[in-house]
């Protein structure tokens, strides 16, 4: 029997409590479970039925070999998500959530136990009813995209969002984003804007379906920054593995440093400045940044890129990849090195045009470019070292300085959001995460 047979047999439908048994295939061992009946995934087999489990997770089991389903349970009606159902307390602050998508803006239905993404406002504050005892909020769907197809111009999007959140009277704006290009996104609002009050940026790394989501914990805490922090563009995220306080990481020292831990993010060459629940921040290192009347200064060039020094890097596979940039940062070796053979490459594309920085591909310390003889020679050709500032920041900062009418080495040495340090910081971040899966 077909799963569709099975299930119009069966009377079935997405949502209801199902018991599931099947033969096996192949004569192995059956599945005997139950759980609630989930909608067909376009990339799940054809005979393949969806079963949500008790423990938060999913299970596609192939029922070619014959199975048979019963109704444990029919799904209630779906609770309502109108707006008009929240009363709104016009006393407390105005914070604005932008939501461009990722992990973190996505809701569970309720009848089905799917993960679907917040299509309106509604949905993107239907799973946190708290927040509505916290802020006034004003929710808005700006883009619905995978962090990985964020593009420059959406950067822009974004900050002229901000401006208009904050002109409309918003206290703080929080910018729900997918974490894989998270890193990017903030190092490029906070060169890109001048705010009056926090710009906070959250992502999720595990769904709101799943026992272990941080989503929640995350967008709540993110709330308490955004009405009790400082002007500026900062990252919040989970500061350990368990349900401990949140990190607050200024938005050009963070990086994402694991593929899926609820800690993956950390501040880089730097610390937290601030923990923070729902309930509490604390402050470890308050920012002295100023109120500023919100404006979005600048904006970028797509036509750079960055070049990963290694062994078997050849010449002329560099100068073509090098043809027609504007700019370029080397993630060069140890104290900021590339190999002698592409020096004249890269003196030739400089003369051509093209603007050179140097960071190092190690996570942390910075690039000392006057110790070794091959250091001393780039510089001397026109690479400019970026002491202690993170590759990928490094890129956006380049970006943004190029369409700049003030001179690109100026901008790109001086520190002006927190992406340069004086002085930088041991690369000991302790690991206060007691178990958690990876």
């Amino acid at each position: 029997m077909d799963r569709l047979t099975l299930l119009q047999s069966a009377t079935a439908e997405e949502g209801d409590r199902i018991r599931l048994k099947t033969k096996g295939l192949h004569n192995t061992q059956g599945w005997d479970l139950e759980g609630i009946l989930m909608p067909h995934h376009e990339f799940s087999g054809d005979n393949v039925i969806t079963v949500k489990l008790d423990n938060g997770y999913n299970v596609g089991i192939d029922v070619s070999d014959g199975a048979e389903l019963e109704i444990v349970e029919k799904a209630k009606d779906p609770p309502g998500r109108e707006a008009s159902e929240w009363e709104t307390d016009t006393t407390l602050d105005k914070i604005t959530i932008i939501s461009t998508g990722g992990t973190i803006a996505s809701y569970v239905d309720y009848r089905t136990g799917a993960v679907n993404p917040a299509l309106t406002a509604e949905d993107l504050v239907f799973n946190y009813p708290e927040l509505n005892s916290m802020c006034q909020v004003d929710a808005r769907i700006l883009m619905s995209r995978l962090s990985e197809d964020i593009r420059p111009e959406d950067w822009m999007t974004m900050a002229n969002e901000v401006v208009a959140a904050f002109k409309s009277g918003s206290k703080g704006v929080i910018i729900a984003h997918g974490t894989d290009t998270l890193g990017y996104t903030a190092a490029a609002l906070s060169f890109v804007l001048d705010v009056p009050g926090p710009v906070v940026l959250v992502g999720s790394q595990r769904s709101s379906d799943r026992p272990s989501s941080d989503a929640a914990h995350n967008l709540l805490s993110a709330t308490r920054f955004a009405l009790e922090g400082t002007p500026g563009v900062y990252v919040v995220m989970h500061g350990e593995t368990g349900d401990g306080p949140c990190d607050v990481m200024v938005g050009t020292k963070v990086r994402k440093m694991h593929s899926s831990r609820r800690d993956a993010f950390r501040a880089i060459n730097s610390m937290p400045i601030a923990t923070v629940t729902k309930d509490a921040l604390t402050w470890i290192d308050k920012p002295n940044t100023a109120s500023a009347e919100p404006k979005v200064i600048g904006s970028f060039e797509p036509a750079v890129d960055i070049v990963y020094a290694h062994p078997a890097l050849d010449p002329e596979r560099l100068k073509a990849n090098l043809a027609g940039l504007k700019g370029c940062i080397i993630a060069g070796t140890g104290l900021g090195h590339l190999g002698t053979q592409h020096l004249k490459v890269i003196e030739d594309s400089i003369a051509s045009g093209t603007f050179f920085c140097m960071t190092t591909q190690c996570i942390h310390g910075r690039v000392n470019m006057n110790v070794y003889s091959s250091g001393r020679d780039l510089e001397a050709i026109g690479v400019i070292p970026l002491e202690d500032m993170l590759t990928e920041t490094a890129l956006v900062k380049l970006m943004w300085a190029l369409t700049s009418s003030t001179g690109t080495k100026e901008i790109m040495t001086t520190g002006l959001k927190g992406e340069l340090a004086k002085r930088t910081l041991p690369a000991s971040y302790p690991d206060k995460g007691a178990g958690g899966e990876d």
